[in-house]
């Protein structure tokens, strides 16, 4: 019996996913057994670079609207808020103030799963977990939220990390670890950044580093970024056997920037958990395709596999976009589960239409 919680965080950098696809989502991962969709996406400004402004009426709106969908289809609804570098000037009143304005557009809103995100900032300052745990525990007392989930700033052992944000500071994960408030989970995305299994030794160890049981953030099938952007991710999930569960608090999975397509890949990991030792990926992939889509393309899709995965878009010839383009254009105008938009997907990637540039990546 599967008893780990799974669910999507729409964590990405690039063009984010509709209202409408959104609200899709929520009856999509209820059909199929998910727990959760919390709401996160790096282009959005008001919660991350923007925090400090007022809160746009017609986004507390959408979010709010958004938040009764999940809830009313038996979900849970989360928000990851990015106070960006707020630990590196003093918590005084007036930030306290700013904050709590956050807190209480959330609290109307709605909000059953708060992530407060610390990650994608600078990291080599002093008192850093000090600073971030004060922060975090304030929250959590005046927050309505039932589950409250901190992403740290290194959010994995991976060296990259210190590379890009500057040197961990010593015993930082350690002392999260001991300050923060019991319900407050920390994310983990594993040994990598983006890592391609994840191993019960693994997730145990972390579990003691963290002095909690890691809310995992999965990066896959996630494809943002100037280098990603170029592929579709559309392999079914391998190296996610499911005894991991028992060391995780959940699993949430950041998917693509294309929202019908990553449905596919999300079916394969319920399958990995419910199945697992009998677990076959490449069945699981054909049967999650067929409901996603229809058989026809998920047939389809299987077959071109290494085109979306292996070659990618500065791979492929401009006569094999073409081509493709041709194959997948019948489908764009099915009624028939998501087929036309995961068509539609297909053919915008092929266009270009998701790229992200270096720009747009270090600026959300």
């Amino acid at each position: 019996m599967m008893n780990t919680q799974l669910g999507v965080i729409e964590g990405f950098y690039g063009q984010p996913w509709s209202w409408e696809e959104r609200a899709g989502w929520a009856s999509f991962l209820k059909e199929h057994g998910f727990s959760f969709y919390i709401y996160a996406p790096k282009a959005e400004v008001y919660l991350r670079k923007k925090w400090r402004e007022p809160f746009p009426k017609d986004l507390e709106e959408n979010l709010a609207r958004l938040s009764a969908r999940c809830r009313a289809a038996g979900i849970e609804f989360g928000l990851g808020f990015s106070p960006f570098e707020i630990y590196l000037s003093p918590f005084n009143d007036e930030v306290r103030g700013l904050l709590q304005n956050r807190i209480d557009a959330f609290n109307r809103i709605g909000v059953d799963k708060l992530g407060i995100l610390m990650d994608d900032m600078k990291g080599d300052s002093p008192n850093l977990a000090e600073r971030q745990i004060e922060i975090v525990n304030w929250i959590a007392v005046r927050s309505g939220a039932k589950q409250f989930m901190l992403c740290p700033t290194y959010y994995s052992l991976d060296p990259v990390l210190e590379k890009l944000f500057g040197k961990m500071p010593e015993d930082y994960l350690g002392k999260l670890g001991r300050g923060l408030d019991p319900k407050v989970s920390l994310f983990w995305t594993g040994e990598l950044v983006c890592s391609k299994s994840y191993s019960e030794e693994h997730l145990r160890a972390a579990a003691g580093l963290l002095g909690r049981k890691p809310f995992l953030w999965d990066n896959y099938p996630v494809n943002d970024g100037p280098r990603m952007c170029k592929f579709l991710h559309l392999r079914p999930m391998t190296g996610r056997p499911a005894e991991i569960g028992e060391w995780l608090s959940a699993h949430s999975v950041n998917p693509m920037n294309q929202p019908a397509l990553s449905k596919i890949v999300l079916l394969t990991l319920k399958s990995s958990y419910e199945q697992g030792g009998a677990y076959n990926p490449a069945y699981a992939f054909i049967s999650a395709a067929e409901k996603v889509t229809c058989q026809a393309m998920a047939k389809q899709l299987e077959k071109n596999l290494p085109d979306f995965m292996d070659k990618g878009l500065d791979i492929l010839t401009a006569e094999e976009k073409s081509l493709l383009k041709s194959v997948y254009a019948p489908y764009l105008a099915s009624a028939e589960n998501f087929t036309a938009q995961a068509a539609r997907e297909i053919t915008d990637w092929l266009d270009g239409r998701y790229t992200v540039t270096k720009d747009l990546f270090l600026t959300q």
